[in-house]
C-alpha cells in the first residue's frame, strides 16, 4: 500500500512540475508529460521513502504549502544576509558550529530539517545525531541551545512536525 501511495504522490508532484515547467495546459503538452510521470513512479517508487511517512491529510498538505513559502522566504534572507557580508568585507563574521534540539520524531522530518538548514546560505547542518543537530553558521550570535534552537529550528520544525509527525 505504501508503494502505491509513494507512486501515486510522485506521479502528482512530476506532473505539476511538468505543467509548471511547460508553462501549457495543452493536450500535446500533457499527455507526453502524464506518460513520463508514470514511467518515473513505476519506477522509482518502490525506492522513495519520502513520501512513506508523510501524513495524508489537508492539514499537512496546507503545511506543506505553508512550509515552502517560509523556506523561500529565509533562503532569499539568508541569500540577502551573505551577499551583504561579501560586499561589506568590514561586516564581522563569528563562524562556528553551534548545538540546536528538535522535538521531531520522524528520521525524514529531521532529514528535511538539516536540509532546509543546509540550504539556506551561512548555516550548514553538519551532523545528525538523535535529537541534536550540529549546525555550522557563518555568524553565531548566542551558543545556548535554546537559543540557536529558536532562532534556528523552530519556525521550520512546527510546520515539519504536522507533515511528518
Amino acid at each position: 500500500m505504501i508503494k502505491v501511495k509513494n507512486g501515486l504522490v510522485l506521479f502528482m508532484v512530476l506532473l505539476i512540475f511538468w505543467v509548471l515547467v511547460n508553462n501549457s495546459i495543452k493536450p500535446e503538452v500533457w499527455i507526453p508529460g502524464i506518460l513520463v510521470a508514470i514511467i518515473i513512479a513505476l519506477i522509482s517508487a518502490q525506492h522513495l521513502r519520502v513520501f512513506s511517512e508523510f501524513r495524508f491529510s489537508l492539514k499537512a498538505v496546507a503545511y506543506t504549502l505553508i512550509y515552502v513559502i517560509i523556506f523561500l522566504k529565509e533562503l532569499i534572507l539568508s541569500n540577502l544576509d551573505v551577499a551583504r557580508r561579501v560586499v561589506s568585507p568590514k561586516m564581522k563574521i563569528n563562524p562556528g558550529i553551534v548545538e540546536a534540539k528538535t522535538k521531531l520524531k520522524s528520521p525524514m522530518a529531521r532529514l528535511i530539517l538539516a536540509n532546509s538548514i543546509t540550504l539556506t546560505p551561512g548555516t550548514f547542518t553538519v551532523e545528525i545525531k538523535e535529537d541534536t543537530l550540529f549546525i555550522h553558521c557563518l555568524n553565531i550570535k548566542s551558543e545556548n541551545v535554546e537559543e540557536v534552537t529558536d532562532k534556528v529550528i523552530r519556525k521550520f520544525e512546527k510546520y515539519l512536525e504536522v507533515m511528518y509527525g
